[in-house]
């Protein structure tokens, strides 16, 4: 079910993001009165699933659950269609048409995607706001995980900053970016009280990058906080045990127990199996054995910090949606020079339809699916620009060159280039797809 979940999700975020983009191309071509003979949600070889002809285009949906496409009349594109570019070209083609016009067909998708990054970040942020716990609230400080040990970080640390930025939100995320993509060569923690420079390792970049270690980071997303029982789940087995609200767990199976985290990394480790709690419930110190459920828990809620909510305006929404988008769009083009400057391995980074799913979330999180399809958009609108041929971005090189030396490129080499872009991008998701099997196993 989970598996389901996550293609469901997969692919309905890439068929919004596709659809939107060929709208891109396909309001322009009209615009300018160009023929676009198909407008396609996934790939259609041999048949198609639906299709529908109005007007000059066949509207359809096809059997590959990936991807889409228009075909639009006297183009020399994936469709390769050869015979029609043999004819004389008719004024309704794209070959017809001037290369600014061209160039504005070939740009729409791109411009769309990336509108669309904005649009839904702006509309997650109005709708949501910012949600965050302060650095100040965390007054206990972090729980470090493997890597934060590698720094140097300790249980009850305090980041304050990372290189020259000062850190206001609690995350180990804002930490780990501003190490990976901003290259941070110190943090800035309190310990006990005092003020500390911790020096970032050189290899810990790569470390944090390293695909193995996905799911790990510096130190865990909740901070660290006392036990303290404020809800019992009246079915749960904890309340089936009599432990009551306001109770204290001091020890799991004799172990001592401060932390919430210790109490949670002790519980996990007994899935299925019965412990023994000590408890104080006022005065009075007691002892329960309790049965951990398959999944690792007891029925019981603990105290969590406040959690600061900040809402904006539409139009505060829509700058913010649009800083956002343009700091992703950043920091890819930096994780980008890192890679090929060696400093990030790209088998690391790359990874192919598979890898994107695993990001989703399984319970099917609204506010996780809009974050990851508005972060897909923008990436997907940076890859088509790669003056790669076969994409977007590689025709808009050649228009370019057109537009300045008013030379026009043949069709025949349209064809070369265009094959072996094709040829690049089957390799890239050979490799990536690859890369993803060999992981599994």
């Amino acid at each position: 079910m989970d598996i389901l979940i996550l293609a469901l999700q997969l692919i309905l975020s890439l068929s919004i993001l596709v659809v939107l983009h060929e709208f891109g191309h396909f309001l322009p071509a009209r615009l300018f009165k160009t023929r676009v003979e198909k407008f396609y949600l996934f790939f259609d070889p041999y048949f198609s699933l639906f299709k529908k002809k109005i007007g000059d285009t066949e509207w359809g949906i096809g059997w590959i659950p990936f991807g889409g496409y228009v075909k639009i009349s006297g183009m020399v594109d994936e469709s390769m269609d050869k015979e029609q570019m043999k004819q004389p070209a008719q004024p309704w083609e794209f070959r017809s048409k001037k290369a600014w016009q061209r160039l504005i067909i070939m740009v729409g998708g791109v411009t769309v995607n990336f509108l669309l990054g904005i649009l839904i970040f702006s509309m997650m942020i109005f709708y949501w706001g910012e949600s965050y716990i302060k650095v100040e609230d965390a007054k206990l400080g972090l729980v470090v995980d493997s890597l934060g040990m590698e720094l140097g970080l300790q249980d009850g640390d305090r980041v304050i900053r990372a290189g020259g930025v000062e850190l206001k939100k609690f995350s180990a995320g804002l930490v780990s970016k501003e190490i990976i993509i901003n290259e941070a060569k110190e943090i800035e923690i309190e310990r006990d009280g005092k003020l500390m420079t911790l020096q970032v390792p050189d290899q810990l970049v790569s470390k944090l990058t390293k695909y193995e270690n996905k799911g790990k980071s510096l130190f865990y997303q909740s901070p660290r906080q006392l036990m303290n029982i404020m809800e019992v789940d009246p079915k749960g087995n904890a309340a089936n045990a009599g432990i009551e609200k306001g109770s204290n767990i001091i020890s799991v199976n004799g172990k001592p127990i401060t932390y919430q985290h210790e109490f949670r990394l002790a519980i996990l480790g007994a899935k299925g199996k019965t412990v023994d709690l000590s408890l104080v419930n006022g005065q009075d110190s007691i002892l329960k054995k309790v049965v951990v459920s398959e999944d690792g828990k007891i029925g019981i809620a603990m105290q969590q910090l406040p959690i600061t909510i900040e809402n904006f305006g539409l139009l505060t929404s829509f700058s913010k949606g649009g800083s956002m988008a343009v700091n992703f769009l950043g920091d890819q083009l930096k994780a980008f020079g890192q890679i090929f400057s060696g400093k990030i391995k790209a088998k690391d980074s790359l990874g192919s339809v598979f890898s994107i799913a695993t990001m989703f979330d399984t319970g099917w999180d609204w506010r996780v699916f809009w974050n990851i399809t508005a972060s897909l958009s923008i990436l997907l609108a940076f890859f088509n620009l790669l003056p790669i041929p076969a994409l977007d971005g590689g025709y808009v090189v050649f228009l370019i060159w057109e537009v300045i030396t008013g030379k026009v490129p043949g069709d025949r080499f349209m064809e070369i280039v265009n094959y072996i872009g094709f040829i690049i991008l089957m390799a890239l998701m050979v490799f990536a797809l690859g890369l993803d099997i060999s992981r599994w196993f």
